[in-house]
């Protein structure tokens, strides 16, 4: 019988052992290839907490960019939204939407709705629009356009923000913005924005509208005013960066930051 001894590793020589692994694994890290990902046991990548505001990159508009060349589609375009595949336009001039490539601006299709269709907003499965002489919303199903139903709302729709369950819509003409449930567009209420609508964003939990004169934030839960900011006059177009709000004045040639 061969006798099978136990070979015991002193301490101080183990603890080196675990150091020279330690810092082999520290060296082939240290000199990893560049753009060569590390392993999927690692701990993930810091995330920029900015990105929450940025449109992602789909393999739709990844083509050769084509810079300054016009695609046609209907007439008096306004409203522009991307669905993660296509474009959409609002074309007031003709009452409808077209749609179309981002890569080549092929037209997938062109689709009725309204009377005077300004805004658009995708909810992420529908295209919704604001036929501002119908004083009407239209939702289209994004995948073929096919119209889901179009609801009565305000005086005369204009721009439009999805909260992630809910489409708001503000009134040109009206001094309110409307809340309408994107699963059946049912009108949930209007609150008060002490004017008519010029821009309208969301920024994760409240809306924000400008009126021309003035900014407001609503609760996007309940629509309850939480503060009314002085816009210097000409509050218009409405973004959000994931920090900060920001508001074009059209009349001053500038851009507020909140």
């Amino acid at each position: 019988m061969v006798s099978m001894k136990r070979v015991m590793i002193p301490t101080c020589l183990a603890l080196v052992i675990v150091a020279g692994t330690s810092l082999i694994s520290s060296r082939a890290q240290a000199t990893r290839a560049p753009g060569q990902q590390p392993s999927a046991s690692g701990p993930p990548p810091s995330a920029n907490p900015l990105n929450v505001a940025l449109p992602k990159r789909y393999p739709a508009n990844q083509s050769t960019p084509i810079d300054g060349v016009p695609f046609d589609v209907g007439k008096q375009p306004y409203g522009v939204a991307f669905d993660g595949q296509c474009i959409w336009t609002a074309n007031s001039g003709d009452g409808t939407v077209t749609k179309l490539r981002p890569g080549n601006g092929k037209i997938v299709g062109s689709f009725k709705v309204g009377g005077a269709p300004v805004g658009l907003t995708f909810d992420g499965a529908n295209i919704w629009v604001t036929n501002s002489d119908d004083a009407t919303v239209t939702k289209l199903r994004a995948s073929d356009g096919k119209v889901l139903g179009t609801f009565a709302v305000g005086k005369q729709p204009w721009w439009l923000a999805f909260d992630g369950a809910n489409i708001w819509v503000g009134d040109n003409q009206g001094t309110t913005v409307a809340k309408l449930r994107a699963s059946d567009g049912k009108v949930l209420g209007y609150f008060n924005i002490g004017g008519g609508a010029y821009g309208i964003a969301f920024d994760g939990a409240n809306i924000w509208v400008a009126n021309g004169v003035e900014l407001w934030k609503l609760r996007a839960s309940d629509g309850t005013n939480l503060a009314v900011f002085t816009a210097l006059g000409g509050g218009s177009g409405v973004a959000f960066d994931g920090a900060n709000i920001w508001v074009a004045l059209a009349d001053k040639n500038t851009v507020l930051k909140f």
